[in-house]
């Protein structure tokens, strides 16, 4: 089929669905698998790809192109589309933008595309963090980081810059309950309270309290920065221009929090351990 003939058939399928009611296509399409009502939701909810796609490619090193994170992202949009359960307290949006950046994240790292220089230096600020707020019971700034690293505050944060990728495959590291797809990010929770046992519920609240009462503990700059990128939806640009700074600066400040969660968490999770 021509590209002209395509289009005019995406036309049609849209044309045809636009003013249904999604929660009955959804059913619909759980019980035949129609593949015009999957074209519809396909066209319907692609622009996400390149939305989710858009904010991951922000602070990535320069051989990460966009395009490549879109045709990642698109495989986990097919993903949600398979897997989605309408009867589950969630919009399907919320659903697959967790998809699609889980499909890029999956990707990214299967081919390995964070040098193993970068890798060793992020666990050394990492590592470093989480070794001096457990010593000193409190958050530290970047003169107690660099001085600990025996290193200039200006190279502390031009490493945090390089570094700052690493730090946005970590954020979907946070936490794991050891289960397939069951993961739980301080972003959202996917499981609707109604489809969970009461062991599995409780477990789930619990962490995330941990994760809120975390980011309440991170510094001022660095929680308006989670606050504003994962909740509010900002670019790291535009959260720039609201805290009156550079976007570099706001890409190491994001780096920081995201490893002062990470060491929080983790160190709850060895006490849970015990």
């Amino acid at each position: 089929m021509s590209v002209e003939g395509t289009k005019r058939k995406i036309s049609r399928v849209l044309e045809k669905y636009k003013d249904q009611d999604e929660r009955v296509l959804w059913r619909e399409y759980r019980r035949n698998h129609s593949y015009e009502i999957r074209e519809y939701f396909v066209e319907k909810y692609s622009p996400l790809v390149k939305y989710v796609a858009g904010k991951v490619a922000i602070g990535m090193p320069q051989n990460v192109e966009f395009d490549d994170l879109a045709s990642y992202g698109a495989f986990g949009l097919l993903d949600a589309i398979e897997k989605f359960d309408p009867e589950r307290d969630i919009k399907f949006k919320t659903y697959a933008m967790t998809r699609i950046r889980g499909a890029i994240f999956d990707e990214l790292r299967s081919i390995d595309w964070i040098p193993r220089s970068i890798r060793q230096k992020a666990k050394q600020v990492e590592e470093t963090i989480n070794m001096l707020e457990n010593k000193l019971g409190h958050t530290v700034d970047d003169e107690d980081i660099a001085n600990e690293m025996d290193i200039p505050v200006e190279e502390l944060h031009s490493l945090l810059t390089k570094i700052s990728g690493t730090s946005m495959i970590s954020l979907n590291d946070i936490w794991y309950l050891g289960e397939d797809n069951d993961e739980i990010s301080f972003m959202e929770t996917l499981e609707s309270p109604v489809n969970l046992n009461p062991d599995s519920l409780i477990e789930k609240e619990e962490i995330k309290s941990v994760i809120v009462e975390a980011i309440q503990h991170l510094p001022d700059k660095e929680k308006k920065v989670v606050v504003l990128y994962y909740y509010e939806d900002l670019t790291l640009k535009e959260i720039g221009e609201v805290l009156d700074v550079t976007e570099s600066r706001i890409s190491q400040l994001h780096t920081k929090a995201i490893m002062r969660l990470r060491g929080k968490l983790m160190r709850m999770k060895n006490a849970l351990k015990k």
